[in-house]
C-alpha cells in the first residue's frame, strides 16, 4: 500500500566549503599568527598591513592589478596533481651517456642527507665554526677529486661539468694575465660542454677553436693559453694524452683535461700524464640524473694556480685552542673583495649534491667504487664483443663504459635499432653523424646485452660465424697503478649502522634551520616546506636523463610551461628561460642578452653602469659578459645618485650598454628615485638589468617590469623556496620583456624544446624586433638547457600552495618582520638606511662600528657571540663594513624573531659592561666566543667572566643548546698554511 502525504520531503542542510581544502599552506608558511601580526604592527606603528606597505613601497611603482597565480591551494591536492604531471614523464633506461649515467643513491645517503632538513636547510659555511659538519665532507670530496685525478688541489665543488670547463679556459687566461687569447678545444668533448666554453668564449673575447685535437701532432701556436681533451672522448675512447701534454707545455700552455671520476679508478689519473686541470661531474657518484642537475661539478689543479683557482675551497686551519678545525679559504667572498677583478662570478657550489658524492665515496671506499668501475667496463667490453660479431663497425680504441657504432644497413637499420631499444624502454645516444652509442652505468646488467642483441636482429643485423673477438683488456699504459682514497674515512663507514652515525655525528656539527631562525640579509633563509622538497626524489624527475627523446618528458615541459608563466606574471615581464643554474648565471645570461640586442642593432656598446653598493657578483658578471664596469655613486642614505648615475649616462652615452641594480637596494631600502633612474639610462639607449636578490620584498607589491627593467634574475633558491643546501644548489632564471625575448637562445645539445614549453616565445612576442644578428649564437650558460630542472618542482609547488594572495601576504610579512625588529633594536643600535617614512624593506643593517673605539669590540665579536645564544650571524660587514645586515623572512614567528632581538640585546649589554669597566677589554665573553662544551667543562678556566654567562647566557638556551664544535677559527693562520685535503696516513699515523 502506497501512503501519501502533503509534506515536503527532507532535505539534508547545506554546509558551505566542503570541497575547501583543510591542508592550507599559508598559515604554514607564514610564520606569525593574525594576533601577532596584529601586535607588531602596534609596536611598529601602523594599524594594517597595507598601510605599513604604502609607508613603504613608492606609490609610483606599485603593481595595479593582482597576481595572476589563483588561489591558494591544499597540500595533499597540489601533490596529487603534480604527481598526475610527473606520470607524463616516462622514464626508460637511459645508455645515452654523454656525461650523465644513471646511479643508485645509497638509501642511508639520500634519506638523511638529500631528504633531510637538517642538511639542506644550511647556509653557506661563513660562519665555520657551527659549519664542521658539512665542511668535512666538502674536505672530503676535495679530497676524493685530488687523489681521483692525481692532482693536489681541489675546489669543493662548481656548478656543473661545462661550467668548470668554461671556468678552466678562464683560468687558462688568468694564468697567462691575458696576453694569450686562443684555447683550442677537442672536438670530441661532449657537445654541451663546448657549447658553453664557446658562450664563455664568446663573451669574453677568446678565439675558442673546436678541432680535431686528440692527436700529438696538433699544432699549437705560442698564442694558445689552454687546451681541453675529454677523457674518456664523448664517444668513448680512452686516448693516450701525454706526448699532447708535452707539447703543449713546450709552448707554454696549460691542459686540461674533462674526466670521468669513475673510470679513473681504473685509468690512468690526468695528473699523471701532465695535466694541469682537472674538470667533470661528481654526478655518478650516487647523485641522481635529475634530468640534468644539480649536480656537483668539480675542479682540480697543482697547488702554484691556487690563487687563479676559481670557486670555493675549504682549507684546514686551528681554532683558538689549538685544535683543527676547518674553513673556507682564500677565495671566500673574493667577488665582494674585488669585484670586477675577481677571478670568477660564481660565488656558490653544489654544496648538497658535493657532500652526497663525497658520502658515496665514504659509503663504498676504494675497492667498493673499483668494483662498481671494473663491472661496468666489462659489460662495455661485452657489449663491443657484440657488436663486432653483428658486423657493426666499432672503433678498436680502448674503452671504459660508452661505445660508439655504425650499424650495417644505414639508416634504416639505425632506426630500427633505435626503436627496438625504445620499445623495451631503453634510449641510446644518437650522434649527429649517423652513428649509435651505448653508455653502461652502475645500474646496467647482463640483461641489458640481452636486449641489445634482441634490437641487432630486429634490426636487420645478422651474427658473424667467425667467433666474436676475446673481450678486451685494458692496455697497460692506460690502467692505474696508483693508490687513492687511502685516507681512514674512505676505509671505515661501510656498513650502514657506521655510516649512519657518521652522517649524524657531522650534521650535529651544523646550525640549520633545523635549530634557528638564520637572519643573513640579502639571502633570505626561509621555509623549505615538506610538500615542496618531496617531488624532487620522485623517479619520474629524478631519474630523468637531459638528453631523453622530447616525448618522454612530456611532464617536465608542462611543469616548465607553468612555472614560466608564473614567473612572468610575478616580475611583470613577458618571458622566462629556466636554463640558470645559480644566481650568478642568471647575471651572467640576462646580461648576455642585452649584449646580443645590442649587437642586433649593429651597436657595439660595452658600458655597464653599477653603483658601489651592488653585489660583488654583479661587476663580475658584467667583466665576463664582456662589459667595462663604470662604478656609480651612492648618497649619503645609501640609494643612488641619481645625479652621478645621468653624468656618466651621459658621459658614456654612445657606448652606455645597461645598469645594473637591485631593489630594493642592497641597503635595504625602496628607493624614491628607481624609476628616474631607469629612465635616464633607456634615454641614454642602454638597458636595464635587474638583480632578483630581493624579491621577496617585491613579490605581489611591486615588480622589475613596473619599476622600468628589462631583465632579471630571480634566486629561486632565496624567494621561491629551493633550499641553500648548505652553499648550493641554487637555480637563476632570468625574466625579459619582450623585446629581449627574440633572444632567448633555442637548445643548441640534446633534446629540442620546441613545442613543448614555452610561456611567452620569441616568435610570437617579438615579431617586431629585428631579427637575431649574427653577432649572437645560440648561447649556453649551463650543461643542461633546463639547468637544475630536478629542483624547479620545490618553486612550483612552492607558488601553487601560496596563490596570489598568499605570495602577497608573504612579502608584506616579510616586510612587516624586519621593520619589527628594526623598531626593538633602533634603542640599542644604530640602524642605518631608512625610507622617506622611516621604514626599512625586508631588511636592514644594524651598525656596530662605533664598538671598536668604545669597547675593543669588532661585528666579528658579535657574530661569533651569537653563536653563544643559538643563532648563526646576519650578513656580517656587507654592504657596509662594520655592520650587520639582517633579514627574517616572513616564515619566522614573532617569538622567534624576539629570541634574536633579546640575544642582540643581552650582547649590547655586554659591550655596555667592557665600556664601563665592569667587564675587562681583552677577555670578555665577545673576545672569547664562541664557547665550546670543552672550553666550559675543561678543568681550568682562564677567563675573568664565568662559565655560566659563557655558555648560557639566555634562558632559552637552557632548553636547547647548539654547542659550536670548535672554538673561534684562526683565519690567517689556514691562508698561510694552505692544506685542502684530509691529512695523510703518515701524519695521521704521526699525529
Amino acid at each position: 500500500m502506497t501512503v501519501t502525504s502533503d509534506a515536503p520531503a527532507v532535505v539534508p542542510p547545506r554546509v558551505e566549503n566542503l570541497d575547501a581544502p583543510l591542508d592550507t599552506f599559508v598559515r604554514r608558511h607564514i610564520g606569525p599568527s593574525d594576533a601577532e601580526i596584529t601586535a607588531m604592527l602596534g609596536v611598529v606603528g601602523y594599524d594594517s598591513l597595507d598601510a605599513l606597505i604604502d609607508a613603504t613601497v613608492p606609490a609610483a611603482i606599485r603593481s595595479k592589478k593582482p597576481l595572476a597565480i589563483g588561489p591558494p591551494r591544499g597540500e595533499h591536492e597540489l601533490l596529487a596533481a603534480l604527481k598526475k604531471v610527473a606520470e607524463k614523464n616516462k622514464v626508460y633506461r637511459s645508455f645515452i651517456g654523454q656525461g650523465y649515467s644513471d646511479t643508485i643513491t645509497p638509501p642511508v645517503i639520500q634519506r638523511n642527507i638529500f631528504e633531510n632538513p637538517g642538511w639542506y636547510t644550511q647556509y653557506t659555511p661563513y660562519q665555520a665554526e657551527i659549519s664542521q659538519g658539512r665542511l668535512e665532507a666538502l674536505l672530503n670530496f676535495q679530497t676524493m677529486i685530488g687523489d681521483l685525478t692525481a692532482l693536489p688541489l681541489a675546489s669543493s665543488s662548481l656548478l656543473d661539468e661545462g661550467t668548470a670547463a668554461a671556468e678552466a679556459m678562464a683560468m687558462c687566461m688568468g694564468v697567462h694575465e691575458g696576453a694569450r687569447k686562443v684555447f683550442f678545444v677537442d672536438d670530441r668533448c661532449h657537445p654541451q660542454t663546448i657549447a658553453v666554453v664557446r658562450t664563455r668564449a664568446w663573451s669574453m673575447g677568446v678565439d675558442c677553436r673546436v678541432v680535431p685535437i686528440s692527436s700529438a701532432h696538433v699544432d699549437i701556436g705560442s698564442d694558445v693559453a689552454g687546451v681541453l681533451v675529454q677523457y674518456p672522448t664523448t664517444d668513448g675512447a680512452i686516448l693516450d694524452y701525454e706526448e699532447l701534454a708535452g707539447n703543449i707545455h713546450n709552448v707554454g700552455a696549460l691542459l686540461v683535461v674533462a674526466a670521468d671520476l669513475l673510470a679513473l679508478t681504473l685509468i690512468r689519473p690526468p695528473g699523471e700524464f701532465g695535466a694541469d686541470i682537472a674538470v667533470g661531474s661528481a654526478q655518478r657518484f650516487g647523485v641522481p640524473l635529475g634530468f640534468g642537475g644539480p649536480h656537483a661539478g668539480f675542479m682540480a689543479t697543482k697547488t702554484e694556480y691556487a690563487r687563479k683557482m676559481p670557486g670555493r675551497l675549504v682549507g684546514i686551519s686551528k681554532d683558538a685552542h689549538g685544535n683543527p678545525a676547518l674553513r673556507l679559504t682564500l677565495q671566500t667572498r673574493e667577488q665582494h673583495i674585488r669585484r670586477e677583478r675577481a677571478t670568477s662570478n660564481i660565488c656558490t657550489a653544489q654544496v648538497l649534491l658535493a657532500i652526497m658524492a663525497s658520502m658515496y665515496a665514504v659509503y663504498h671506499g676504494p675497492e667498493g667504487l673499483k668494483q662498481i668501475a671494473e663491472r661496468v667496463r666489462s659489460l662495455t667490453s661485452h657489449l663491443k664483443q657484440i657488436l663486432t660479431w653483428f658486423g657493426a663497425d666499432v672503433d678498436d680504441a680502448p674503452h671504459f663504459d660508452t661505445v660508439k657504432f655504425l650499424l650495417p644497413g644505414g639508416g634504416a637499420a639505425r632506426e630500427s635499432f633505435i626503436n627496438a631499444m625504445q620499445r623495451d624502454g631503453r634510449n641510446v645516444r644518437q650522434y649527429d653523424d649517423g652513428a649509435l652509442g651505448i653508455a653502461f652505468d652502475e645500474l646496467s646488467t647482463p640483461a641489458d646485452t640481452t636486449t641489445v642483441i634482441l634490437a641487432l636482429e630486429s634490426a636487420g643485423c645478422t651474427a658473424n660465424d667467425v667467433q666474436a673477438p676475446p673481450a678486451s683488456e685494458l692496455p697497460d699504459k692506460f690502467r692505474r697503478q696508483s693508490a687513492y682514497l687511502q685516507h681512514p674515512v674512505f676505509n671505515t663507514h661501510h656498513t650502514e649502522t657506521e655510516m649512519l652515525r657518521y652522517i649524524k655525528t657531522l650534521e650535529a656539527r651544523d646550525l640549520s634551520l633545523c635549530d634557528s631562525m638564520i637572519p643573513l640579509g640579502s639571502c633570505t633563509m626561509k621555509l623549505n616546506a615538506t610538500s615542496e622538497m618531496l617531488p624532487v626524489t620522485w623517479p619520474q624527475f629524478s631519474r630523468m636523463h637531459p638528453f631523453a627523446p622530447a616525448d618522454q618528458w612530456r611532464g617536465y615541459a608542462a611543469l616548465f610551461k607553468q612555472l614560466e608563466k608564473w614567473l612572468a606574471n610575478i616580475t611583470g615581464f613577458a618571458a622566462t628561460w629556466l636554463q640558470p643554474n645559480a644566481g650568478s648565471q642568471g647575471e651572467y645570461a640576462g646580461l648576455l642578452m642585452i649584449r646580443a640586442y645590442h649587437a642586433s642593432r649593429g651597436s657595439k656598446r660595452d658600458v655597464c653602469l653599477i653603483p658601489t653598493s651592488a653585489h660583488g657578483t654583479n661587476p663580475a658578471s658584467a667583466v665576463i659578459a664582456g662589459f667595462k664596469v663604470v662604478a656609480v655613486a651612492c648618497d649619503a642614505a645609501g640609494n643612488i645618485d641619481l645625479v652621478d648615475l645621468r653624468a656618466k649616462a651621459e658621459q658614456h652615452k654612445n657606448d652606455l650598454a645597461a645598469l645594473m641594480i637591485t631593489y630594493p637596494s642592497t641597503h635595504g631600502v625602496f628607493e624614491e628615485g628607481v624609476r628616474n633612474a631607469c629612465s635616464i639610462v633607456h634615454a641614454a639607449g642602454g638597458q636595464v638589468y635587474m638583480d632578483g636578490a630581493n624579491m621577496n620584498a617585491q613579490v605581489g607589491l611591486t615588480s622589475p617590469g613596473a619599476i622600468g627593467a628589462d631583465v632579471c634574475h630571480l634566486n629561486l633558491h632565496k624567494t621561491f623556496c629551493i633550499p641553500h643546501g648548505g652553499g648550493g644548489p641554487g637555480m637563476g632564471p632570468i625574466c625579459m620583456a619582450k623585446h629581449l625575448a627574440a633572444f632567448i637562445p633555442k637548445a643548441s645539445v640534446g633534446s629540442s624544446a620546441d613545442g613543448l614549453t614555452g610561456g611567452v616565445s620569441a616568435s610570437e612576442d617579438a615579431a617586431d624586433q629585428p631579427n637575431r644578428s649574427t653577432h649572437q649564437p645560440d648561447f649556453a650558460v649551463s650543461a643542461a638547457y633546463y639547468g637544475s630542472a630536478s629542483i624547479l618542482p620545490i618553486s612550483y609547488v612552492y607558488i601553487a600552495l601560496m596563490g596570489s594572495e598568499g605570495l602577497k601576504k608573504a612579502t608584506q610579512v616579510a616586510i612587516l618582520n624586519a621593520n619589527y625588529m628594526a623598531r626593538r633594536l633602533e634603542g640599542h643600535y644604530p640602524i642605518l638606511y631608512r625610507g622617506k617614512n622611516g621604514t626599512c624593506a625586508h631588511e636592514f643593517i644594524v651598525d656596530c662600528r662605533a664598538f671598536e673605539k668604545s669597547a675593543g669590540v669588532k661585528v666579528e665579536d658579535i657574530a661569533k657571540r651569537l653563536m653563544d645564544y643559538g643563532f648563526h650571524a646576519p650578513t656580517m660587514s656587507w654592504p657596509v663594513a662594520g655592520t650587520l645586515m639582517v633579514e627574517p623572512t616572513e616564515s619566522e614567528s614573532q617569538p622567534e624573531l624576539d629570541r634574536f632581538v633579546d640575544a642582540m640585546v643581552r650582547i649590547r649589554e655586554e659591550i655596555a659592561a667592557i665600556e664601563s669597566g665592569a667587564l675587562d677589554r681583552a677577555d670578555n665573553p665577545l673576545k672569547g666566543a664562541p664557547h665550546t662544551v670543552a672550553a666550559v667543562t675543561a678543568d681550568e678556566w682562564p677567563h675573568k667572566y664565568g662559565r655560566q654567562q659563557a655558555a648560557f647566557p639566555a634562558p632559552w638556551v637552557r632548553q636547547h643548546k647548539f654547542w659550536p664544535a670548535v672554538g673561534r677559527v684562526d683565519n690567517v693562520f689556514g691562508d698561510r698554511n694552505l692544506q685542502c685535503t684530509c691529512p695523510s696516513v703518515a701524519d695521521l699515523a704521526e699525529e
